[in-house]
C-alpha cells in the first residue's frame, strides 16, 4: 500500500495512522474499538468490516453525547434532592460540560474516520 501525504483534519484521532499508511485500518479498528462496549468489538462482521465498527462507533458516540446532555441539563434540579452540597452539584456540572466538549471532538474523530474507512473501502 501506498503512504499517502494527505493532510489530516484537525479532528484526526492521535492513536490512528494516517489514511494510506501501513496498517492505518488496523489502527483505526483498534481506536474505534475502544469507544463501543466490548461484546460489540468481538462481532465477526466488525472484525471484518471496519466501516461497520466505525458506523456504531458513531451511533455510540451520539448516544453518550445526548446522555451527557440530559445530566447537564437536569443535574440543578435533580441533584439537590440527592443531598448534595451545592459544591458538588457545581462540580458536577462542570464535570458534565467538558464530557459534552470532549465527546463532541469523538464524534468530528469518528467522523473523519469513518469517511476515510468508507473511502479506502470503494
Amino acid at each position: 500500500m501506498t503512504v499517502t501525504s494527505t493532510r489530516l483534519s484537525p479532528d484526526w484521532p492521535c492513536q490512528v495512522k494516517a489514511p494510506g499508511s501501513y496498517d492505518w485500518e488496523r489502527s483505526a479498528a483498534r481506536w474505534l474499538r475502544e469507544l463501543v462496549p466490548a461484546r460489540y468489538a468481538s462481532y465477526p462482521a466488525f472484525i471484518r468490516h471496519p466501516v461497520l465498527l466505525a458506523r456504531h462507533a458513531q451511533i455510540q458516540v451520539e448516544h453518550e453525547i445526548r446522555v451527557a446532555r440530559t445530566a447537564l441539563q437536569t443535574a440543578r434540579a435533580d441533584l439537590p434532592r440527592l443531598g448534595l452540597h451545592e459544591g458538588v452539584i457545581e462540580h458536577t456540572i462542570k464535570l458534565y460540560a467538558a464530557e459534552v466538549m470532549q465527546l463532541q471532538h469523538i464524534a468530528r474523530s469518528v467522523r473523519a474516520v469513518t469517511r476515510a474507512l468508507a473511502e479506502s473501502g470503494r
